[in-house]
């Protein structure tokens, strides 16, 4: 469990080691500087494993993990993400073309050569280094496209620095050649779940081949969809190696109705479930701020759930929530009842409590964090006195053995191969440790409208709807959805309101938890006389001075709350993809820039 806070020690070993090693290109059309042979590494088993160990910086930590879906179809914040303003984004705001890593990674590749090393134990370093130049360039092919192949440390007077971009159908065989070589030859084994293994790079690789072959499919615009499915089989074969081979189970440990959140919420990474993590070390100071961002006012985005959104989860018979009559008007505490066990696990609902000062206390949706009501908890502690500063002691995961049921799900059905069995296997299996118990075994033969109309008009197939009903759910604030809604080019859902739930009339108090204990009251005019401990939100067209309030009900006195109406939003076709930053094309303008920017 200490291994990710002892990979940091050891990269600063390394560094003193290698002081004669200078890594410092920055940027890939920078000139690099000459870099030492550094034998005293390379010549042996700990120089091979402390060098790889500088390669975890990577990946992405425990505070950007809990960060993920801050730019989401479903997640309200406190302000538009600038990226999606019209004329607010542009190349001169971007970022991301950095190439320092790869660097170091190249010049192990080429130096790890030494015979008195191995073969096979130098097979298995030279895995795990590919295996993160794979992960390096998927995160460049999402923001950028098409991106320089480098696959070697280039010398100072190399002429390629100043070559343009490669197209991103070379670079995705590139990433999927370094990844085949990293499953077939990574012999390290792990159950902290920290470590790269062979089967963290099949899982990688079901990821990566599942985004760029639906990509390719549903961006037309490339005509690249003849070559869509060859991705996907590969998607789905390596998905089923993780299945067959990997030992992974989901987590059913604690309950139905704590099994789920417990995957977010423990020190020790759920090992039977969750197949890589960023883990935390109390003893070393390794600590995330899960508490501080969800659960404040002022430090974080305040990011709540839609009601859109929402009404995705399923009633527990596996039937439709919006299958019910009146669903538009069910009031909060009501519509969260008889529900997926994951909506409770998610955000604040019914009988949720936190610890104050060792003492469990009713802890309703409260509106100094949220905008929608649906409040999230998944990544938090239930201990208020985590609430301000960097003191989480719970690891996130980075990958875990449900998205890759999902990958598999997906790809078979995008190849039109999904079978009973497969469905069972796959999402039933996922609903059925949700508490779900109706149509998990059989995979769907009738379509939700619901689920067509607001999220994807032109799928017509419903296992497909469904399994992106699932996908959603099941890792909503895990970081993919934004990466989901540009490979299936449904950028469009950006622009969804911003609701909340459902406000049945001004000036009347609601008891959001059933607890007999009046928390919320929404006004236009505040009341002279007011209830002690419920909170007043203003829902009035403007505020003092006549600014217009970003938080309203949609007729009026009544009906779903909404945030941030006043300010404009519109998806843009170019947002499928990042600018080139300016500055970058300025040192190298055969670069280009993506289209529209």
């Amino acid at each position: 469990m200490f291994i990710q806070s002892i990979k940091s020690i050891k990269t600063y070993l390394l560094i003193c080691l290698l002081g004669c090693i200078v890594i410092s290109c920055k940027k890939l059309d920078q000139v690099p500087q000459d870099t030492a042979t550094g034998s005293a590494v390379f010549s042996n088993i700990n120089g091979l494993d402390l060098y790889t160990n500088s390669f975890y910086n990577i990946l992405p930590d425990a505070n950007t993990v809990l960060r993920g879906d801050a730019m989401a179809d479903y997640s309200a914040r406190t302000s538009l993400p600038d990226f999606l303003r019209p004329g607010v984004f542009d190349a001169r705001q971007s970022s991301g073309w950095s190439w320092t890593d790869l660097r170091n990674i190249n010049f192990f590749i080429q130096n790890c050569n030494n015979p008195a090393v191995a073969l096979a134990q130098r097979q298995n370093y030279i895995g795990i280094a590919r295996f993160f130049r794979a992960w390096f360039y998927f995160e460049k092919i999402k923001r950028f496209g098409d991106v320089p192949w480098i696959n070697k440390p280039m010398p100072v007077d190399d002429a390629s620095l100043f070559n343009g971009r490669d197209s991103r159908t070379l670079v995705i065989d590139s990433v999927i050649a370094d990844l085949d070589y990293a499953t077939q030859h990574i012999t390290t084994t792990d159950n902290t779940r920290s470590l790269i293994t062979k089967y963290v790079a099949y899982a990688f690789k079901s990821r990566v081949c599942l985004f760029e072959g639906t990509f390719r499919k549903y961006h037309d615009e490339y005509k690249l969809q003849g070559t869509a499915n060859a991705l996907l089989t590969q998607a789905a074969d390596a998905a089923q190696k993780v299945m067959t081979e990997g030992g992974f189970t989901l987590n059913t440990a604690g309950g139905l109705d704590k099994a789920y959140r417990q995957l977010f919420t423990t020190q020790a990474p759920v090992a039977s479930e969750i197949i890589l993590a960023s883990v935390v070390d109390p003893a070393l100071a390794v600590f995330n701020d899960a508490n501080w961002y969800w659960t404040s006012a002022t430090y974080g985005d305040r990011v709540s759930l839609t009601r859109t959104f929402v009404n995705t989860y399923l009633n527990i018979d596996g039937t439709s929530f919006t299958g019910k009559a009146g669903y538009q008007t069910i009031p909060f505490n009501e519509e969260v009842k008889g529900r997926d066990m994951r909506l409770q696990q998610t955000i604040r609902m019914g009988s949720y409590k936190r610890i104050n000062g060792g003492t469990p206390e009713a802890a309703p949706p409260v509106f100094s964090y949220t905008y929608t009501g649906y409040q999230p908890i998944k990544w938090t502690l239930d201990d208020v006195s985590l609430d301000g500063g960097t003191k989480n002691t719970n690891s996130m995961s980075l990958i875990r053995y449900a998205e890759i049921l999902l990958n598999y799900a997906e790809a078979k059905a995008e190849l039109g191969t999904l079978s009973d069995a497969d469905w069972n296997q796959t999402v039933g299996a996922i609903r059925r440790r949700a508490g779900i118990t109706g149509n998990t075994t059989n995979k769907p033969v009738t379509i939700d409208p619901y689920l067509q109309a607001n999220y994807f008009p032109a799928i017509s197939d419903p296992s497909l709807l469904e399994i992106r009903r699932e996908r959603g759910i099941e890792l909503v604030f895990e970081g993919f959805r934004f990466s989901d809604l540009i490979r299936w080019k449904r950028g469009p859902l950006m622009d969804q309101v911003w609701n909340g739930f459902y406000v049945p009339a001004l000036d009347v108090p609601m008891d959001l938890n059933d607890d007999g204990v009046l928390d919320v009251c929404f006004y236009k005019v505040l009341p002279a006389t007011q209830v002690k401990g419920v909170t007043y939100v203003n829902v009035a067209e403007t505020l003092s001075g006549g600014t217009p309030n970003p938080q309203r009900l949609t007729n009026n006195t009544f009906g779903e709350l909404t945030w941030l109406t006043t300010v404009p939003k519109k998806w843009d076709d170019k947002y499928y993809l990042y600018p080139i930053p300016e500055t970058d094309r300025l040192l190298n303008p055969k670069l280009g820039q993506n289209p529209g920017w």
